[in-house]
């Protein structure tokens, strides 16, 4: 199958990259993305705002769609063995998170800090969409992402494989405290009800973020972002 994704930001990045690009479809002139276009041989076909926003289903779409195959899914085996050697893995697990635009945030991050991939369930949670490809800014195209059945399950052969469980929650201890100097699951729960019990129990450690204010939460992908961060922090120190 094919879908859209669109946005100028993400189309550029895209051709940049070289990704599949099946058609680019335009309802405002952009020279420098038709020039790359040209470029990577990838045909331009020029449309109207209304027809682009039925195209993709949203009208925010900037006037620029491409046309590109489903985004591709890797195997947990994949994404461990992508591991450089002599570093520590880190796996982000979300707990059946459903906003796009949070998927779509971990994702950057994710590749800003160079993570081993992404996991996600394959039902009753946001999964790739081109929503997600406009938020995670072409992060879709190079962060290893894989939808599995069963989360709980997916820990569980993580930790025999050596990974251990670190879930954000609000009860936990404060997330400075930790070196992080093993192969880590990071596990972020539902934008509305958190880490489930059974991921929960089987966690190795729960960590919190100090709240000094009077907000008593943060959004999902913001604590993921500062997490992942601190994580980087601790295994590469400024020298």
């Amino acid at each position: 199958m094919a879908q859209y994704v669109y946005g100028k930001n993400v189309v550029r990045q895209m051709l940049s990259d070289h990704a599949q690009i099946k058609t680019i479809w335009m309802a405002a002139d952009d020279r420098e993305i038709s020039s790359m276009a040209e470029k990577n041989r990838v045909a331009v076909k020029k449309t109207d705002r209304r027809t682009l926003t039925k195209m993709t289903g949203t009208d925010r779409h900037q006037g620029i769609a491409a046309l590109v195959d489903d985004y591709k899914l890797y195997s947990v085996d994949e994404m461990i063995s992508s591991v450089p050697e002599g570093q520590y893995g880190l796996i982000i697990m979300l707990d059946e998170l459903e906003d796009p635009h949070n998927l779509g945030a971990v994702l950057r991050t994710a590749d800003a800090v160079g993570a081993t991939g992404v996991i996600f369930k394959k039902t009753h949670a946001v999964g790739l969409t081109p929503t997600v490809a406009k938020v995670s800014a072409g992060a879709i195209d190079t962060v290893k992402c894989a939808a599995v059945t069963n989360l709980s399950r997916t820990l569980d052969d993580l930790k025999k494989k050596g990974y251990w469980a670190v879930g954000a929650d609000m009860d936990g201890q404060d997330y400075r405290t930790l070196n992080y100097d093993f192969n880590t699951v990071l596990i972020i729960g539902n934008e509305g009800k958190g880490i489930s019990r059974l991921l929960s129990e089987k966690c190795d450690y729960i960590v919190s973020l100090p709240m000094a204010g009077k907000i008593s939460s943060l959004n999902a992908s913001v604590s993921a972002g500062i997490l992942m961060y601190s994580i980087y922090d601790k295994r590469f120190p400024v020298s």
